[in-house]
């Protein structure tokens, strides 16, 4: 019996591990092109380790692109919608977990449709709203589209649910008005779901390529995406150049997902069920 178990774990990471290499993989291959040149990178049969080390394609990549700018946008693009998000999912999935109002789990399907169908449907309407309030080109047209969030709403609905209703009785009874219970009783008991929601929107944000290039045409206020887009030739593409700017822009997603990896899975976890 303990035999057949050693050999079933044996099989588990056997198949886990060839899931991790699977995964790993194509960014390993990104960070090893980078150090090539162009003639490596188009080498057939293709070359896994570079002739040569050389840094070269980051220091052009650089300098052919305003780096410095891009990082600028991205940071506040990102801050931006962490904050619209949070602050209007937060009161729509309190409002929808904890408060009685007429037709209340119909308005709730209706919030949630959007999640239904590709997102790509709403990228006109939203350039027209831009373009007709004036904000096309730029930062705060890159945060648009995440001020509200369908997905953070389903979110935090589901830890405010998880909040026992004793507590909000007992504040209710010491004389708290709606509004102080949501500020004070309830956004400190679901802080790991504002956490979540924080990281998700970040990592959409990050990874927003259509619509930077739809609602800005100066470079100078693309974000990373976006940018990077920039270094994708009509005919032919400096693919080491590329690799090295893909590489420059996956390093600081890569140090938030380490720092808060704990609540990026607790909040997959946690998502699905009401406790």
């Amino acid at each position: 019996m303990k035999k057949k178990q050693h050999i079933t774990r044996i099989l588990i990471y056997i198949v886990l591990l060839s899931g991790a290499v699977v995964m790993v993989f194509p960014f390993i291959w990104s960070v090893l092109t980078s150090f090539k040149n162009l003639s490596e990178s188009l080498q057939f049969p293709p070359r896994f380790l570079p002739q040569s080390w050389s840094p070269v394609n980051y220091k052009d990549v650089w300098e052919q692109l305003p780096f410095v700018d891009f990082f600028i946008n991205t940071v506040l693009m990102v801050l931006l919608r962490i904050i619209f998000a949070v602050l209007f999912s937060s009161m729509a999935a309190y409002a929808f977990a904890r408060m009685q109002f007429p037709l209340k789990n119909l308005l709730f399907i209706l919030v949630l449709m959007p999640m239904m169908v590709p997102a790509q449907i709403f990228v006109l309407p939203q350039y027209l709203f831009a373009s007709k309030i004036q904000i096309t080109n730029t930062v705060m047209a890159l945060v648009l589209p995440g001020m509200a969030s369908t997905f953070g709403i389903f979110l935090l609905r589901q830890f405010f649910m998880g909040v026992p209703d004793e507590l909000e009785e007992a504040a209710i009874l010491d004389g708290c008005n709606p509004g102080q219970i949501f500020v004070k009783i309830m956004l400190p008991l679901v802080k790991p779901g504002i956490v979540s929601l924080s990281i998700f929107t970040a990592l959409f944000a990050y990874k927003d390529l259509l619509w930077p290039l739809i609602v800005n045409t100066s470079i100078e206020k693309m974000p990373l995406s976006s940018g990077l887009a920039m270094l994708q030739g009509q005919f032919t593409t400096n693919y080491p150049q590329l690799m090295a700017g893909a590489v420059v822009a996956i390093i600081p997603m890569a140090v938030l997902f380490l720092v808060f990896q704990k609540q990026f899975v607790e909040g997959i976890a946690t998502t699905g069920s009401k406790n």
